[in-house]
């Protein structure tokens, strides 16, 4: 039986545009001997035919059998390296060492999870770039003191799963919910700005207000005691909208964003609002890394160095 380093567990339905280019992304990794799941739940496009051209282990699940945690279950307990790379299949690293930078943290014994940034492509909606830079600084916090995470670029330990699978009913976040309950063990949470993927979402309003609102339903379940007001609907969308709109105005894409924007906030805080209107409520941590908008200020975006021999070569081929 091979001995793995590492174990990438991959979720999909219907990925035919993104997943080889992820899969040819961990195979130029600079860690090696990595065991590929993908765990697909009823693609009808090419996205299994796609995935084995590559050294992959498919498992396939009924739709109607899915839920975010339990996709992530059946593939936690088929990966057998200790430690468990979670990857959405609509994302691809940016370096060669990405993986390298995602598990160095668990040379503390105490790191239970660690995630790495995420940014946008040349396709991705200014607003979703302005999400993207608040969920994900560009720096590196070894232990956080609250339990966001994001399981689109995320590592946790095997055997810490055996103890704390995922919670199977959740809507969403689950991720959180499993970062919370670690976290009550006295175990590290770890953010590494250098572990960094592109994730790519094309999604239609109704998309992003469903989201949104599937997530709310899943804070409110796991912080029984938060809640999101109609007040907080309107300071959020209000503020978010002036920050991002700001932020276009100064890098000149105003006017081919504003439309954007509007509509992409607007759906983000009514989805957080229905979702949450079964009266409960998001810890002051978790509203201002989820709502809160960037600052009035413009920083200095960080992007890929062109000549780095870290990037991938995206030309690469399987054999």
């Amino acid at each position: 039986m091979a001995i793995y380093n590492v174990s990438i567990v991959i979720r999909c339905c219907n990925e035919e545009e993104h997943i080889g280019r992820l899969l040819s992304g961990i195979l130029q990794q600079t860690v090696r001997n990595v065991e590929i799941i993908v765990v697909d739940s009823g693609s009808t496009d090419a996205t299994l035919s796609i995935a084995e051209r590559y050294p992959v282990k498919i498992i396939k699940i009924q739709p109607e059998e899915f839920s975010f945690g339990r996709a992530l279950n059946i593939g936690c307990e088929a990966a057998s390296g200790p430690f468990i790379v979670i990857a959405s299949a609509h994302v691809y690293p940016v370096y060669k060492d990405w993986l390298a930078k995602l598990l160095a943290p668990f040379a503390d014994q105490q790191v239970a999870l660690v995630y790495g940034k995420q940014r946008g492509n040349e396709m991705t909606k200014y607003f979703e770039h302005q999400v993207f830079a608040r969920w994900f600084p560009e720096k590196s916090n070894l232990n956080q003191e609250h339990p966001f995470c994001n399981n689109a670029n995320s590592a946790i330990r095997k055997d810490l799963w055996e103890k704390i699978p995922y919670d199977e009913e959740l809507t969403g976040i689950e991720d959180i919910d499993w970062a919370k309950r670690a976290m009550t063990q006295g175990c590290r949470i770890a953010y590494i700005a250098d572990a960094e993927i592109i994730h790519v979402h094309n999604e239609s309003p109704e998309r992003i207000f469903n989201r949104y609102r599937r997530e709310a339903i899943a804070l409110k379940r796991i912080f029984p005691h938060e809640q999101f007001s109609l007040g907080d609907f309107f300071k959020m969308y209000t503020s978010n909208v002036i920050s991002d709109g700001f932020h276009a105005w100064h890098d000149h894409a105003f006017l081919r964003s504003i439309y954007g924007i509007l509509v992409f906030r607007l759906m983000q805080f009514l989805g957080t609002y229905r979702g949450f209107s079964q009266h409960s409520a998001v810890t002051s941590e978790l509203k201002k890394t989820f709502y809160y908008p960037n600052g009035l200020k413009n920083s200095k975006k960080k992007s890929p160095d062109a000549t780095s021999d870290r990037l991938i070569n995206y030309s690469y081929k399987p054999l």
